[in-house]
């Protein structure tokens, strides 16, 4: 077998010469990871990248966790994972991962990288947070398998992840690795997802993480004890198992991990930094036949489980925007008492942690079109204060909240009011830094989200969301 189909490179949209991942597919990479775009290009690159392989059939693969519109401009990003939590609902459940799979197999992409399977069961974790669906797995687990069967059903591959649980850490795997310290107990809690879904799985992604009760030197993307031992001995699962991204900063030399997490029972390995150097190395090392052959019937599998999902996939007839719009308003949560605004009345706005520039025009128009004044806070005392957080997690920053100086300015502001409501748009641990005295927590920034919340506000709707964390 030619180690190079081992290997899925990365696409990104507007940084990756187009002419380097013609190469790799005529090198025989077994498929490619895409990142940004909008649906015409991943249409057209996705066509030109099967024409140029050499491969029978390729595999394209992206990390459609909330849709495609986390990462497509084009796109409506769809409710997190969290909301689904916080809605408790498999029927919408489903329906998101049957609108994901529908809209990703339109554009060419057979490998959607979901459900989360991670627990949100540490505050202080900076990537996780929204992807999960909740803290506990009585929760997690109905809601991430009605999302695999819509996935099923508009005809996609799904992936589980981070096995074997990445949510009770404090550090962002892209920039360094992250040592779970849990004990038996809480091992056995993380693991009960993956351990209920497998059966159902088309592949697991393990995660780049040290685990020192399973294993005291190896992160559990190149351990043998994990990999092998626990998730295919133990735990019976026979098929596709690839890596997290190898150029996140978790693991150190991405050659030798590579090799590792071969050796260690790995099929697939993702994403590498620079992946013709991969390439040279991988075919040069000492990989045994055995290990190679059982690889490539591996990737066989998968491929072929591809092609029988899209014979049998169906095409979703919804509306999307109504399906964000139901979600938004089963999943918002309020505490406190919330100050309802009438018309005619001022709300000072004072927004924090926008990194991305998200536009706050859909909860501030809802607003004004029922005649509420809107005003920038500028450090005056005032009645009614909303503090507006928008910060998301966000691949290699290792942040998610507020920072001391961001902090310090909210607690001056929220001192000055007489009534101080935190919309949180994002994570919602914030609400406990927050000197609030309620909350709306929406664990979305897409617009129905912002616009559900300024209703909220005015009183229009009564918040039926539970959380699906301790706060």
């Amino acid at each position: 077998m030619n180690t190079n189909r081992l290997i899925f490179p990365g696409f990104w949209f507007d940084k990756t010469p187009q002419e380097e991942a013609l190469a790799l597919a005529r090198a025989g990479v077994g498929g490619f990871c895409f990142y940004g775009g909008n649906k015409q290009r991943v249409c057209e690159l996705a066509k030109k990248l099967r024409a140029a392989s050499p491969l029978q059939r390729i595999l394209i693969a992206a990390d459609y966790e909330d849709g495609l519109g986390r990462w497509l401009d084009d796109s409506e990003l769809l409710p997190s994972n969290l909301a689904i939590g916080a809605a408790n609902n498999v029927k919408l459940a489903m329906e998101k991962g049957f609108i994901t799979a529908c809209q990703a197999r339109e554009l060419g992409v057979d490998w959607v990288f979901a459900p989360v399977l991670d627990l949100a069961d540490n505050s202080k974790n900076p990537i996780i947070n929204t992807r999960a669906f909740g803290e506990d797995p009585k929760r997690v687990i109905p809601l991430a398998q009605a999302f695999m069967k819509g996935l099923a059903q508009g005809g996609v591959l799904n992936c589980l992840k981070h096995f074997p649980g990445h949510g009770n850490t404090t550090i962002d795997s892209h920039v360094a690795l992250p040592m779970v310290l849990s004990g038996k107990k809480e091992l056995v809690k993380a693991l009960q997802p993956f351990q209920a879904l497998l059966k159902q799985a088309d592949s697991v992604m393990m995660g780049h993480l040290l685990i020192p009760f399973l294993d005291e030197k190896h992160p559990a993307s190149l351990s043998s004890t994990i990999i092998h031992s626990l998730l295919q001995e133990k735990l019976g699962f026979h098929k596709c198992i690839c890596t997290d991204a190898l150029l996140m900063k978790a693991l150190g030399n991405e050659k030798e991990a590579a090799l590792a997490a071969l050796k260690a029972g790995a099929h697939i390995l993702l994403v590498p930094e620079k992946p013709f150097e991969l390439m040279d190395y991988l075919q040069k090392a000492s990989i045994s036949e055995p290990v190679l052959k059982h690889a490539e019937q591996i990737i066989n599998a998968l491929c072929a489980q591809a092609d029988e999902l899209t014979a049998t996939s169906r095409k979703y007839q919804g509306n999307v925007s109504q399906y964000i719009s139901q979600v938004a308003r089963k999943a918002i949560v309020a505490t406190g008492d919330i100050p309802l605004l009438e018309a005619g009345e001022t709300l000072h706005y004072l927004s924090v942690g926008n990194d991305g520039n998200i536009s706050d025009t859909p909860f501030l128009e809802t607003l004004k079109a029922y005649g509420i004044n809107i005003a920038p806070y500028q450090g005056e005392a005032v009645d009614n204060l909303a503090i507006v957080f928008w910060r998301r997690y966000q691949s290699f920053k290792g942040k998610i909240s507020l920072s001391a100086q961001e902090l310090a300015a909210v607690n001056h502001a929220a001192e000055k009011a007489k009534n101080t409501v935190l919309i949180c748009f994002s994570n919602p641990w914030t609400s406990q830094s927050i000197p609030a005295k309620s909350s709306i927590l929406t664990f979305s920034p897409a617009p129905a989200f912002q616009q559900t919340a300024a209703e909220c506000l005015l009183g229009r709707i009564r918040p039926t969301g539970t959380l699906p964390i301790t706060l």
